[in-house]
């Protein structure tokens, strides 16, 4: 199955964000292992910076020591592995800065085309989150206010128009605050692909209100870095929906 057949199942999924900077070797495949275990859909790999050359080792790792499909979030076109499963190729729609619009896309695009990796089209939006993040500051790109869901709505909109398979609506890695519940439900309504919302969910309690609200997936990463323990209790709360 491809992965964006898994992104586009009729259900609520959680997608574990993992930067391969923050996590050791053992840490890796504590995660890896307690993932597999909770029921994890997804596991994102990638951050708005990375300063060792970790990425193929966190792959590598993350695959041996489960089964859950490995994603690429990347931060810039630097981060390519051809051992991923498949790569999120990210277009920041919600900004005005042409080289996250298209211009690293074109330079990655023979890489990732020779890599023969799996790409998802998504439209990638950042919302203000109440503080600078560092994906608004390494883009050089200005946050879509968070009380514009009109906005929001509209952006979310010209990028399914696009030929966009998914919106990824972001408060950022550290966010403050998550994406408020009244634009995810907005937004949702407003569109037919899948809505993925990563930023400031901290709490199984938050993640519950943003699916409610209508986020497909959920994006959850510095969390976890602190207690991968808690990747139970988030799993739990995405099977409640889906058990309705």
């Amino acid at each position: 199955m491809k992965v964006i057949d898994i992104i586009t199942q009729p259900k609520k999924q959680l997608a574990v964000l993992i930067d391969p900077d923050k996590l050791n070797q053992d840490q890796l495949i504590e995660t890896a292992k307690i993932a597999e275990e909770a029921g994890v859909d997804l596991l994102f790999v990638g951050g708005s910076l990375m300063t060792s050359d970790m990425l193929f080792h966190c792959i590598r790792t993350l695959k041996e020591n489960s089964s859950i499909p490995v994603v690429l979030f990347p931060g810039n076109s630097y981060q390519i592995s051809r051992n991923a499963d498949a790569m999120l190729f990210l277009s920041l729609i919600s900004g005005r800065n042409p080289d996250m619009l298209i211009g690293m896309h074109v330079i990655s695009a023979p890489y990732i085309k020779l890599a023969g990796l799996e790409t998802i089209s998504t439209g990638y939006m950042l919302i203000d989150s109440g503080k600078p993040t560092s994906v608004t500051y390494m883009s050089n790109s200005f946050p879509i206010p968070n009380d514009k869901k009109d906005i929001a709505a509209c952006t979310a909109m010209a990028g399914e128009m696009l030929g966009m398979k998914t919106i990824f609506m972001d408060a950022g890695s550290g966010a403050a605050v998550s994406v408020p519940e009244e634009m995810i439900t907005f937004v949702k309504g407003s569109i037919d692909v899948p809505l993925i919302i990563g930023g400031g969910i901290r709490t199984p309690e938050k993640a519950a209100s943003l699916l409610s609200a209508g986020a497909d997936i959920i994006v959850v990463g510095n969390r976890f870095e602190e207690d991968p323990q808690l990747i139970f209790e988030f799993t739990k709360v995405v099977a409640s929906f889906n058990n309705q």
